[in-house]
């Protein structure tokens, strides 16, 4: 693994965006932060409304997930993104011919991600050539851990973005609950449950799925953890989960004992000596 990061970044849902207001603003962005956007995009999760998306105004899904209008919005949002004229212009206001979206940020489609959440859709982000984001759970369930399936979705994704003509370095990210247990009130909420975390498999969204464990134990035994998992050595990007019902307060400090105490034996540097780049394919 090149790098280990604490990485930060937005994650629209895009079954509730407009994807033409979305590109605008994931533009201007992109310009402010001076190319330092990490825009993650996605289907969306499972969530509690019923075809939610639909009392947003975004109506005609034909599947109640809403997966076929996320893809049709992601696929307008990167024509927007890489320039495409989209619209009609008025000639009573602006010359004959069609326009683009308005600010264009050349290094934006290099900071779009997009959240895979099975082998074949990192296969789909492979061909487009975006960054790969891989969560805590894979819609897949083959009796294997979670790690070795998003190794070999880690995998596919480099294969398929390299068979289709793409030169770049693109990023992976994965996620984890990690936990280092460094004081009595680390013990008291992650140290039991999380020792004796294992992946889960159960249903969601009507899939068979696998869950990844909760990582919690003391520094040196999380780093033996780490480096044994297969996908998070393969990814250059770690993406630590926290549980925001704990306030800002405990999560930064569980930031902070990770980054002190366990980020460094896995090959983590800091940000001062650098952006953080891809393996080159």
């Amino acid at each position: 693994m090149s790098d280990s990061i604490l990485h930060g970044c937005h994650n629209p849902n895009m079954r509730y965006e407009n994807p033409l207001y979305l590109a605008e603003e994931a533009a201007a962005l992109d310009y402010i932060a001076d190319g330092r956007l990490a825009l993650g995009v996605s289907r969306g999760s499972p969530e509690t409304a019923l075809r939610g998306y639909e009392a947003f105004g975004y109506t005609g899904s034909e599947d109640p997930r809403g997966a076929d209008i996320a893809r049709d919005k992601f696929e307008l949002f990167m024509q927007a993104v890489e320039g495409e004229a989209l619209v009609e212009s008025d000639p009573q206001m602006a010359p004959p011919g069609r326009l683009a979206i308005e600010p264009q940020s050349p290094t934006l489609r290099d900071h779009i991600w997009w959240g895979a959440g099975s082998r074949d859709s990192a296969e789909q982000v492979g061909r487009q050539g975006l960054n790969l984001m891989s969560s805590t759970l894979l819609t897949e369930a083959t009796g294997e851990p979670l790690h070795v399936l998003q190794k070999d979705q880690i995998d596919r994704f480099r294969a398929a973005y390299k068979a289709a003509g793409h030169t770049g370095s693109p990023r992976v990210s994965v996620s984890r609950s990690v936990f280092p247990i460094v004081s009595e009130q680390d013990e008291m909420y992650f140290g039991l449950r999380g020792r004796d975390g294992q992946d889960q498999v159960g249903i969601i969204d009507g899939m068979r799925s696998t869950f990844g464990k909760t990582y919690a134990d003391t520094p040196d035994k999380l780093i033996e953890q780490l480096l044994a998992d297969d996908a998070v050595m393969a990814a250059d990007t770690l993406m630590l989960t926290i549980p925001n019902q704990l306030g800002p307060e405990y999560n930064l400090h569980v930031m902070q004992a990770f980054a002190e105490h366990v980020a460094p034996a896995l090959g983590w540097k800091p940000n001062t000596e650098g952006p953080v780049v891809g393996d080159a394919i």
